[in-house]
């Protein structure tokens, strides 16, 4: 695997480190910023909101600039919201640079799984995709425990000043690494690119990408409660679990990636009937600790495995639009996260349990299955569909040849 995947891997990991960072210092930033928790919890939802605007316009204005060009400019664009955020003064100078800082989030990714297959055979597509997500999971087990642990011993903005250098470093990896010659953007103009994203087999493959993931936050948006109510853990010992989700996610996200290479599809039905197989099983693994600890493990591990499939199905779909497609299904993954906290709120609030929002998301992973199923039976009809190529030949043919040709 060439060296250029570990310039995206870092990026990656600046990515991670800062979309998941807040959630462990919202006490720090709302006690300092004299807001409440609740109204901290904003800077989570703008930071998402800026990765549901970012992803599909920054793909589509950049879609004729070479790519590594891109790449940096992104990067550059998370460092200053990343730096600005350091510095903000109150409470909506933060928002706003929380907003900025995940404008270039769904891009980066975007852009660089297209990066990332153009470097490698075609056999190792999905491979190259896993090892750039590798910088995402690798977050959840350093990147996030280390600058919430910075940010509670130095303050909330020193981990945002290190979150910049890692943009820095990943700006630097970048332009030493990525080979201009597998640069170059798409020929094609937005028009087309957007009428290529436009087609069904896209927005299903999206469609997949939204159930399966909102599967996913809808159990993990609550995973703290489940862990200290249900299983019994103490609050301390929450942080070290939550490592352990992203052990899981590092071992989905290359066993994903190794597997799909062999079978796209077959992977994705794997990954998402394990996912139902793990929250169905939640309340039961509940029960104990060591069981619980199992299970998160689990989780992270099969919601992952389908990312790397899920990535590259979307991007073959939109073959003429493969950077707005990947960019896109970077939204649909931020949509799939807002989406399953909310559906998961949902059955906490109706009173069914701590537990219950583990099986909505089993419900929503059996949706994903089903959407899976739709794009796996419309690709079927319309290669049957395609006349074969001799058929082609005979219809273009004059009358008067037709007996020569048999």
């Amino acid at each position: 695997m060439p060296l250029a995947l570990l310039a995206l891997a870092v990026g990656a990991f600046g990515i991670g480190t800062t979309e998941f960072v807040m959630m462990g210092l919202l006490p720090d930033v709302a006690d300092d910023l004299h807001v409440s928790i609740p109204t901290a919890g904003h800077l989570v939802s703008a930071y998402a909101l800026g990765v549901v605007i970012g992803a599909p316009l920054l793909a589509a204005l950049t879609a004729r600039l070479p790519r590594r060009r891109v790449l940096i400019g992104l990067m550059v664009l998370f460092v200053a919201g990343n730096a600005v955020s350091a510095v903000a003064p109150d409470h909506h100078a933060l928002l706003l640079a929380r907003f900025v800082s995940g404008l270039p989030h769904g891009a980066f990714f975007g852009v660089g799984a297209v990066v990332a297959t153009s470097l490698v055979a075609p056999e190792r597509k999905a491979r190259s995709v896993s090892l750039m997500f590798l910088g995402l999971t690798v977050a959840n087990i350093v990147g996030v425990p280390v600058a919430t642990a910075l940010g509670q011993q130095l303050g909330w903005r020193a981990t945002f000043l290190a979150v910049s250098v890692i943009g820095l470093a990943a700006i630097a990896a970048l332009a030493a690494l990525v080979p201009a010659d597998h640069g170059h953007g798409s020929a094609v103009g937005v028009r087309s690119e957007l009428r290529a994203l436009g087609s069904l087999p896209v927005w299903l493959a999206l469609g997949t990408t939204v159930a399966g993931f909102g599967a996913l936050f809808s159990a993990y948006s609550y995973i703290t409660p489940m862990l200290t109510d249900a299983a019994g853990f103490a609050d301390g010992s929450v942080t070290l679990l939550l490592a352990l989700f992203g052990v899981g996610a590092t071992v989905g996200n290359l066993a994903g990636g190794r597997l799909a290479d062999h079978s796209l599809r077959g992977t994705l039905f794997g990954g998402l009937a394990s996912l139902v197989a793990v929250l169905a099983l939640f309340p039961l693994l509940m029960r104990a600790e060591w069981s619980a600890a199992l299970a998160v493990l689990l989780l992270g591990t099969a919601a992952f495995t389908t990312g790397s499939p899920l990535q590259l199905m979307v991007m073959e779909k939109a073959a003429a639009a493969p950077s707005l497609a990947s960019s896109a299904n970077q939204a649909a993954f931020n949509l799939a996260n807002a989406g399953g906290a909310w559906i998961g709120g949902l059955a906490l609030a109706a009173g069914l349990g701590t537990t219950s929002p583990a099986l909505t998301g089993a419900a929503l992973a059996v949706l994903g299955l089903g959407v899976a199923a739709v794009a796996y039976a419309v690709d079927r009809r319309r290669s049957t569909a395609v006349p074969a190529p001799g058929r082609l030949v005979a219809a273009h043919l004059p009358a008067e040849a037709e007996p020569a040709r048999r």
